[in-house]
């Protein structure tokens, strides 16, 4: 009997989200968050102090709160996070084709980085493209996902060449895939007020990412100028996003407003905050708010349950008439193909 052929070598991509719970109940949220807040790159602190948080504040109580937000949401299909996630990737694989293996991994929980990558080289893969699924650079997301890479390739004998790409906050046709995912609900919602919600992060994360020492943070300005600290400041980003997205959907930028949500315990965050503008915008004359997630290119718990339930039962406790959350992109086509495009794209060519 003649040998078998070779296995056809292929190209491995990699699309990281951040991750969900296994179940909406609390010993799987437990341990989500265990693995989650247990990383040095989200709580920044020194590893006693971490551990006390942790374990003596954070876990004893929190798992069983988040458990219920979680089932606010959940699905027959399980963690909308997951199963959009998993949608992308069936997507993008056949827009790919046969010479790309494309896998889903999630930074924490399931299926994990680890684990994925042993699924490409299984499948003959001899280089992978990293793609983190977080448009804007963070520290506590895309350092960590490429730090958990080269952490999970370093047991092996031999590693193959390895690709993370960086941050598409700004990439035309992601602007262009956002847009037309909410343009059409947007007409039809009839806002007289678009916010733009990011997720946030501590200020000292932004601080220690600066490589302006000093610039970040230090005035009203800093991201409208943001200068050698663009390509490190997630506020900065964040703003260059929700600049990018006023124009591509033709709105007045005196008619938006950009801010942060997700604050955790009692430290300074990136302002605005989300939760504490509403009253401003009600008392300006507001009534229709339109809530686009731009942090996120699929929808979850932070776009469904903190803004679609409970940032909308406080716009209406205002007094406010209604609040539409926009879709993130999820598996829509043109997502899907910007997705593709930038894995197809020559190194030189992608944007850093």
């Amino acid at each position: 009997m003649s040998p078998n052929p070779a296995r056809p070598k292929k190209t491995g991509v990699l699309l990281v989200n951040l991750g969900t719970p296994d179940a909406p109940t609390t010993g799987p949220v437990r341990r989500y968050l265990r693995e989650f807040l247990g990383d040095p790159r989200v709580l920044t602190l020194p590893a006693p102090l971490r551990w006390l948080l942790l374990n003596l504040i954070i876990l004893p109580t929190r798992p069983r709160k988040s458990a219920a937000a979680y089932r606010a949401i959940w699905t027959e299909a399980g963690s909308p996070l997951l199963f959009h996630s998993e949608n992308l990737t069936r997507e993008v694989a056949k827009r790919l084709g046969d010479d790309y293996s494309v896998r889903l991994g999630m930074r924490y929980g399931k299926p994990s980085i680890r684990g994925t990558i042993r699924e490409l080289e299984a499948d003959g893969a001899e280089r992978i493209v990293v793609l983190p699924l977080f448009p804007q650079y963070a520290s506590a997301v895309t350092a960590s996902v490429s730090a958990e890479v080269f952490d999970s390739l370093s047991v092996e004998n031999d590693i193959p060449p390895v690709e993370i790409l960086g941050a598409f906050y700004d990439e035309p046709d992601f602007v262009a895939a956002w847009g037309a995912a909410v343009a059409t609900g947007l007409t039809e919602f009839g806002a007289d007020h678009v916010l733009f919600s990011f997720h946030g992060l501590p200020a000292n994360q932004i601080r220690a990412s600066d490589p302006q020492a000093g610039h970040c943070l230090a005035s009203p300005d800093c991201c409208t100028n943001p200068g050698a600290s663009l390509p490190r400041c997630y506020r900065a980003q964040c703003f260059a996003t929700a600049d990018a997205l006023v124009e591509e959907l033709g709105l007045e930028a005196a008619q938006t407003t950009t801010a942060f949500q997700s604050r955790l315990g009692n430290t300074p965050w990136i302002e605005p905050y989300t939760d504490q503008i509403l009253g401003d915008l009600h008392a300006r004359g507001v009534r229709r708010l339109a809530v686009l997630c731009p942090a996120f290119v699929a929808d979850c718990l932070e776009t469904l349950e903190e803004v679609g339930i409970r940032l909308r039962a406080d716009w209406l406790a205002l007094g406010g008439e209604e609040l539409w959350l926009a879709p993130c992109p999820n598996s829509d086509p043109r997502f899907v193909e910007a997705v593709a495009g930038w894995v197809r794209r020559p190194a030189p060519e992608r944007h850093q």
